[in-house]
């Protein structure tokens, strides 16, 4: 999963409150180049967006996001997710999947997280809140004593400060909701959906090889 994630780059983290824009919401980010979709527990159609884009939306991998308890696990996991991200560390959560086979992705904002992560044993964290955390540089810093962790960012990342993420080896991929803003979806305005997903993975392409 983590190397799904970093050959994704970036992942479109997602809120949907009309369950009819799921499948050409994702239909539209697939045909921009983003394939790897994360589904956030913000709204009652989370379970069910899940459902209908795995089952009518061929090569996306589905991540729950905003999963705060293992209630949302338990329906997330169900409706077809292959991962699970939060925004902060519930040890009870992250054991819970890790106990399922489930991989899990909980948020760190500090040096005491990264270390609960690491007795948990993870490897893959996110950085959260991410530009009001610290930014890239909180990162790096937190990188040096912990060199073998690894990093998604979220929180206050677009268009423009992507690259200054994805040019650090340690982050493996960003979340960013730029391309799926609220306005786009009441509009149901999924080709610029489509076009802010294809300039982004142009940018992606320009950083990484």
């Amino acid at each position: 999963m983590i190397e799904k994630i970093r050959g994704a780059g970036l992942i479109p983290v997602i809120k949907i409150t009309d369950i009819e824009d799921a499948v050409p919401l994702a239909q539209a980010l697939k045909r921009g180049g983003l394939n790897v979709l994360e589904i956030t527990f913000r709204t009652d159609c989370a379970a069910e967006a899940i459902a209908r884009i795995k089952k009518e939306v061929g090569g996306v991998t589905l991540i729950a996001g905003t999963v705060l308890n293992t209630d949302n696990v338990e329906k997330a996991a169900k409706a077809g997710a292959e991962a699970i991200v939060a925004p902060g560390l519930n040890p009870e959560v992250v054991k819970w999947c890790q106990a399922k086979g489930l991989f899990v992705c909980p948020g760190v904002a500090t040096a005491s997280e990264i270390e609960q992560a690491i007795g948990l044993g993870l490897r893959l964290v996110k950085f959260f809140p991410a530009e009001a955390a610290g930014g890239i540089k909180a990162i790096r810093a937190l990188s040096a004593p912990y060199s073998d962790m690894l990093f998604m960012p979220t929180g206050g990342i677009d268009e423009n400060n992507l690259s200054d993420y994805l040019a650090f080896n340690k982050v493996v991929a960003c979340g960013g909701s730029w391309m799926v803003r609220d306005e786009l979806l009441k509009e149901k305005n999924f080709g610029e959906i489509e076009r802010l997903a294809c300039a982004a993975v142009r940018k992606i392409v320009g950083v990484r090889p």
